[in-house]
């Protein structure tokens, strides 16, 4: 059975696994202090021309999310996203266990709006309520989409006008920056952000995300709320030597690149056989509609999740790409999804 359920499946492009063992016998210093962890996050500030940013490694997607918002709000502030949004959905109540209440809005293809913010400033109005405070993205979304530079950059004038913090979750962002369409680039991202992570998880690392915190209000004391909320590895050298890996040369785009391609060849073979797709995704989770005896036909070679339900008949799917999808399973995958009489 081969699997499209996510993209972490795989372990780690071999360029990672050759790196960690070329240096495992090397002595450095633990807790991030080491050497490949500092050259790592000077080389991360290079890319993105923001030399005064602080950058921090975290193993994993929900532990830097809450780590970053526990951090970052009062007990009394809030988080604004959408409902998809990944806080809201998949991490058990993480950020609400930190004490800080997250506010669902109804996102537009999984994105946030201005408009949809406002109302939640219009009726959050004294001290009897909390207060948002942060405004959580995702690029690329939960379902697929991607911000433009146009809709970050209103966003991003939004929060600073009204006082609120904007923070990309970017756990898929390797997938966004390389997505068709895009216009947005991590220089862009730093500007128009107060904080956001670059996912390595879901593009060919082992483990690890790497936190970038751009306003200088939000730095301090970082490191005593990683340690106490578990998001302090020991061997941090592990996760700086990846991102070292992935950013000395265009590795990360590269890899994020491929599994878009494989995507594409999904959702291009599945449109021309004249199905229909959830939303209208560039990036490497495609969400098309299938009739339910096709759904149960697949099942049995192959792995994926059952979105939704849209009508007696049909389901809509997820299919994820990675850095490791090869061309032969994608063309396989078509081949039985589109057999004549399916």
């Amino acid at each position: 059975m081969y699997s499209f359920k996510n993209d972490y499946s795989e372990g780690a492009h071999p360029r990672i696994l050759q790196a960690l063992l070329d240096t495992n016998l090397i002595q450095e210093e633990g807790y991030g202090e080491d050497r490949f962890s500092r050259q790592a996050a000077e080389l991360l500030r290079e890319r993105m021309g923001c030399h005064d940013a602080d950058i921090h490694f975290l193993p994993g997607g929900t532990q830097t999310n809450f780590t970053a918002i526990a951090a970052f709000l009062r007990p009394h502030e809030a988080v604004i996203a959408a409902d998809t949004g990944h806080v809201c959905v998949h991490e058990t109540g993480a950020v609400e266990a930190t004490g800080h209440k997250v506010i669902a809005v109804a996102g537009r293809e999984g994105k946030l709006t201005p408009s949809a913010i406002r109302e939640v400033l219009d009726f959050h109005t004294d001290e009897h309520m909390v207060r948002p405070r942060l405004v959580y993205i995702s690029n690329s979304t939960e379902i697929g989409t991607i911000y433009s530079r146009a809709e970050l950059e209103d966003l991003s004038r939004f929060c600073r006008d009204n006082e609120l913090y904007l923070y990309i979750d970017g756990a898929r962002l390797g997938s966004a920056l390389t997505a068709r369409g895009n216009d947005l680039s991590l220089e862009a991202i730093a500007q128009l952000t107060d904080a956001f992570y670059i996912g390595g998880t879901k593009n060919g690392a082992l483990i690890g995300e790497a936190l970038v915190i751009c306003r200088p209000q939000l730095k301090e004391d970082f490191r005593f709320v990683m340690k106490q909320r578990g998001a302090m590895l020991a061997k941090g050298r592990l996760l700086g030597l990846q991102f070292l890996e992935l950013f000395r040369d265009d590795l990360f785009f590269a890899l994020a690149s491929h599994a878009n391609r494989m995507a594409e060849l999904l959702r291009a073979g599945l449109a021309a056989a004249g199905y229909r797709f959830l939303t209208d995704s560039p990036s490497n989770q495609i969400f098309p509609i299938l009739p339910n005896s096709l759904i149960a036909r697949l099942e049995q070679k192959y792995g994926f999740y059952v979105w939704s339900r849209v009508d007696a008949q049909h389901s809509c799917i997820r299919l994820v790409t990675s850095w490791a999808t090869t061309e032969e399973a994608v063309r396989a995958f078509l081949a039985d999804a589109v057999q004549p009489g399916a």
